[in-house]
């Protein structure tokens, strides 16, 4: 569903990308993993169309998408939750839903009930603004406005962050769901190394800007993890 051949981006005269190749197979979890700083935000957002490449390119669902603005991608299929969430905090769970909405087919509509039943809390709070959720309410919100889209391909960076445990128990449980129905691929930029293992079908390590280690999720190791992870 995603292939990124040799990328290499830049902010200003610095590097942060090097030759960076990496792929997600469609309907599978592929974990970006690595300590802070690294480049995992930054290789996201460059899927995205946010930062353009100096070298390198991509591929999604067969096509060349290098050049393409952040529009088109969201239009051909690719859903991003940015890290912090970046939910309208002045509007409502409703309107931050159709949001969403504007990056459909048809633009307008009715937000689907599988969006209800995947995060039935929202369903209550559909009148109170973003602002005056939870953390946890503000990440399934933001989540479910990307699915709104009908995503292929849904990018997450660091969906845990900051978020009770009771919550990252739902957030796993939703993207098991989608995983399990095998049509979304997801690109998820985690930390949390047991939320990773408990979802992902492979992983990707980043040091410095590249790619120092991939493989299944099965065959990430003790020593790989102490190597590269552990602070």
């Amino acid at each position: 569903m995603l292939t990124i051949q040799g990328l290499n981006i830049n902010y200003g005269e610095s590097q942060i990308l090097w030759n960076v190749h990496l792929q997600v197979p469609p309907g599978q979890v592929v974990c970006l993993m690595g300590r802070n700083g690294v480049g995992k935000t930054t290789l996201l957002k460059s899927v995205m169309g946010l930062l353009p490449p100096q070298a390198g390119g991509m591929l999604f669902d067969g096509q060349d998408i290098t050049r393409l603005t952040p529009e088109a991608r969201a239009r051909r299929g690719i859903g991003y939750v940015p890290q912090g969430r970046e939910i309208f905090p002045q509007l409502t769970v409703l309107e931050n839903l159709r949001i969403g909405l504007l990056g459909t087919k048809g633009g307008n509509g009715q937000i689907p009930a599988q969006i209800f039943h995947l995060f039935p809390a929202l369903s209550a709070l559909l009148d109170r603004k973003g602002g005056f959720l939870s953390g946890g309410q503000q990440q399934q919100l933001a989540i479910a406005r990307a699915l709104i889209t009908e995503p292929k391909l849904l990018l997450l960076d660091e969906p845990t962050e900051g978020i009770q445990p009771s919550i990252i128990d739902d957030i796993a449980h939703v993207i098991a769901q989608i995983k399990a129905r095998r049509d979304v691929a997801i690109l998820l930029v985690e930390q949390y190394l047991e939320f990773a293992w408990r979802l992902a079908d492979a992983y990707y390590i980043m040091q410095k800007g590249a790619i120092v280690a991939h493989g299944p999720m099965t065959g990430l190791t003790d020593e790989v993890v102490k190597r590269y992870l552990t602070v």
